[in-house]
């Protein structure tokens, strides 16, 4: 009489062996995964490390990739359309305010410049003379930031989306990114260039142990269940 629910039990705990191991299998995938997720994310910040300290070159007019291209130091010759600035809300080291980005109309190309950080809206005088920046080649941020949508119409920015400004300012043959210039160009006077953060989070090796540690829990929960005798 006590045979078959032996079998039973025995089966049971054959299946749930066999979806603890397909869990680990998982787990170990997952953990692979991060480590190699890691491997290209170190590989990333080299790159990235030696063009911020690359001289620059000049700043192209087509299209740009995260991989070729982030945080490429850059240089720009033109004029500024301080009549078509945009005022992009801030966080940095100084507090909140706001990025001054306008557009710099070269002789072949129209490229927007984060010309830097301002405290408030304030107005600052602009000049129509020729001016040569160098910077940074930064990615376009499309749709807002601070959890809040860009608003177009009202004029309130949260992110530097290239294309939805060049289209509020009515901009044409604008590069498809932005250009943060560095702190030479206003040494003297706001806005304050320079304030670049380039940092990445790293946090792929502390994922892969933990996919590995629950791959470890699986495991020993499988050879749990095969060893288990039923009591007789």
């Amino acid at each position: 009489m006590t045979q078959m629910p032996r079998q039973r039990s025995a089966r049971a705990r054959a299946v749930l062996a066999g979806i603890a191991l397909l869990i680990t299998a998982g787990f170990i995938a997952l953990g692979i995964w991060q480590l190699e997720r890691r491997a290209w994310k170190h590989a990333l910040i080299a790159a990235v490390e030696s063009r911020v300290h690359a001289a620059p070159v000049n700043a192209p007019r087509g299209a740009v990739t995260a991989e070729r291209d982030a945080y490429r130091r850059v240089r720009a010759t033109g004029r500024f359309l301080h009549d078509r600035e945009t005022l992009v809300q801030a966080v940095t080291d100084r507090g909140g305010g706001f990025w001054v980005v306008t557009p710099l109309q070269t002789r072949n190309f129209t490229v927007l410049v984060n010309r830097g950080f301002v405290p408030s809206r304030a107005a600052r005088p602009g000049t129509a003379d020729e001016a040569s920046i160098t910077g940074l080649l930064r990615l376009t941020e499309p749709g807002g930031g601070f959890l809040r949508s860009n608003d177009p119409a009202a004029d309130r920015w949260y992110s530097r989306d290239v294309a939805a400004i060049a289209a509020a300012k009515r901009l044409h043959n604008v590069a498809p990114y932005f250009i943060d210039a560095d702190a030479t160009h206003n040494a003297a006077r706001q806005p304050i260039g320079g304030l670049t953060v380039v940092r990445f989070n790293d946090h792929h090796l502390i994922y892969a142990i933990t996919w590995f540690s629950l791959a470890g829990m699986s495991l020993w929960g499988a050879w749990k269940l095969l060893r288990t005798r039923t009591i007789r």
